[in-house]
């Protein structure tokens, strides 16, 4: 109830104090004088009247929104993991406990609900609610996915996922966030995709979920911004039709008109791809230039992480799989599984190197320190939270439980390489749209790594502790090369020619997760020690297994 509303309320309940010539024992004397009190009684009758039907609407309001939450978290809490692997539910969860929450106590503090959200704002440091910059990665997240999978726009605002449907569609509020974010962050490209589909949702929605208005604001700015100067023009002037004063839009289009003059363009109102706003606004008829990737062959990065084929089958029919024992005891009654995933550099794939059990104590014992993912930074070694890495991360000690010896040790006999001078087990753990984009393990001429004392990262050891639905693969962009996730195999490969010099085509990166959790945990393997384990061979680059 807004204030003035509750000043109209109060004015009629003192409207008999401040009557002029009307003593208030003497009301009812006098016919003419108690005529008043039925004005006041109708005045009190019609704000009462007013205030029970807004107390109404906003019990009305309250009831959808628990209506709502009650249904998302009945399905939610059949299987948290399940229901979170899904990247648009975890991005729905995320904006429920922030920008929808925050809609709820707006109704509920219009009134006696004021006391409720102050008691739930008391709780905020003991309940675990995202932040708004939650929100913001969860929706960078989603564009990620969008990107490197090519997910439709629309499939993905219904709930499909490569064909399959995995959780309830977007409302068109839901997609307006998403472009809010977006353009928050300055990508326009996104901005008009999902204002575009919340646009479209807009129209289809009886009970509407945002204001066209607000919708149109975004999508004719950033429709501009992507070099679409006539369907911006032509969206301002839709904006223009609902709110006729609206100064931005007045300002915007006389900008574009100007600019249409100035490259002889006649425009006239109605007229367009997208003239006729009944209809779905179509993007593709729209010039969009999507952003570019932080690497030189980001195109190759996301076509490996689409599962695409692009290694030369000369190469990949070379490649093979064997038993290995390395001359360890243990080995000659259990060989190792051993697959060839590239011969120069050397990559391979171990399977079946860790058990279900030591996982799960990993994890348990990973889990409780987890803190976001950092990278190291090339000027100083130090490391920083960035978005170049979008995972939780901690590491364990090998006196920390004898599982984490025995991984350590285990690595040391089928590497042959001295654990002595590897770096703790750090363990990963990837959520919605997890990724590590493309990076060198080692450190390159001019980059600053942690002084171990132990010389750069010759070798690194990549377990896999789960198998991922969709996406997470660990792809090299340089090789054409993609490892999927299988739990409980593990990847090595050298990042160092024997000679001690970087091997470039090591680049790897860990894709996005589509769907699913993705676990992993790897040992960083340094060069002290290694000089008689990993001798130099005739050739700078001659490898040996």
């Amino acid at each position: 109830m807004t204030n003035m509303r509750i000043l109209q309320f109060l004015s009629a309940l003192l409207l008999l104090l401040i009557q002029p010539k009307i003593a208030l024992g003497d009301v009812f004397s006098a016919v003419a004088g108690m005529e008043v009190l039925v004005a006041t009684e109708s005045e009190l009758v019609k704000h009462l009247d007013t205030y029970i039907q807004e107390e109404e609407n906003r019990m009305k309001q309250l009831r959808g929104f628990l209506k709502e939450y009650e249904s998302m978290n009945q399905e939610a809490s059949v299987d948290a993991s399940k229901y979170l692997a899904n990247p648009i539910n975890a991005y729905l969860l995320v904006k429920r406990l922030t920008s929808d929450w925050k809609k709820v106590e707006k109704v509920m503090s219009q009134n006696s609900g004021s006391a409720f959200v102050k008691n739930i704002t008391q709780h905020r440091s003991v309940l675990l609610f995202p932040s708004d910059d939650d929100l913001k990665g969860a929706a960078v997240a989603l564009m990620r996915l969008q990107d490197t999978y090519k997910l439709d726009t629309h499939a993905l605002a219904e709930g499909n996922l490569l064909g399959k449907k995995y959780s309830r569609h977007l409302t068109a509020g839901d997609c307006w966030e998403l472009g809010r974010q977006s353009y928050n962050n300055g990508d326009h490209y996104h901005t008009v995709l999902w204002m575009a589909e919340a646009l479209n949702k807009f129209e289809k929605e009886s009970s509407k979920t945002v204001a066209k208005e607000n919708i149109l604001d975004y999508l004719a700015f950033s429709t501009f911004k992507q070099g679409n100067l006539e369907e911006a023009l032509q969206l301002t002037d839709e904006l223009l039709n609902i709110v006729p004063y609206h100064e931005r839009a007045i300002g915007n289009k006389k900008h574009y008109e100007k600019l249409l003059r100035q490259r002889g363009i006649v425009y006239r109102k109605g007229e367009g791809v997208n003239a006729n706003l009944s209809e779905p606004f179509n993007t593709a008829n729209l010039k969009l230039t999507k952003p570019a990737g932080s690497t030189d062959n980001w195109d190759v990065y996301e076509k490996l992480c689409r599962g695409e084929k692009l290694m030369d089958l000369r190469i990949e029919g070379s490649l093979r799989c064997r038993y290995i024992t390395r001359n360890v005891p243990f080995f000659f009654i259990q060989p190792i599984k051993m697959e060839e995933a590239s011969l120069k550099p050397l990559i391979v794939v171990y399977h079946d190197v860790i058990s279900d059990e030591e996982i799960a104590t990993v994890k348990k014992l990973a889990q409780p320190k987890f803190q976001r993912a950092t990278v190291q930074k090339r000027e100083t070694g130090e490391r920083e939270v960035s978005t170049f890495r979008i995972a939780k991360s901690s590491w364990l000690k090998n006196e920390e439980h004898e599982y984490v010896l025995k991984i350590d040790r285990r690595i040391g006999d089928i590497t042959g390489l001295d654990m002595a001078t590897a770096e703790d087990l750090q363990v990963c753990n990837y959520g919605i749209g997890g990724h590590y984009e493309p990076h060198y393990d080692y450190a390159r001429k001019g980059e600053v790594q942690k002084d171990f004392g132990w010389g750069n990262r010759i070798a690194t050891w990549l377990f896999y502790m789960s198998d991922v639905e969709a996406g997470g693969a660990t792809v090299f962009p340089k090789l054409n090369l993609s490892l999927w996730p299988k739990k409980g195999s593990a990847a090595f490969w050298y990042n160092l020619d024997p000679n001690g010099e970087g091997n470039d085509f090591t680049q790897h990166a860990a894709c996005p997760v589509l769907t699913g959790s993705k676990w992993v945990s790897n040992k960083w393997i340094h060069e002290r020690n290694q000089e008689f384990r990993r001798p130099c061979g005739l050739q700078p680059d001659s490898e040996m297994l």
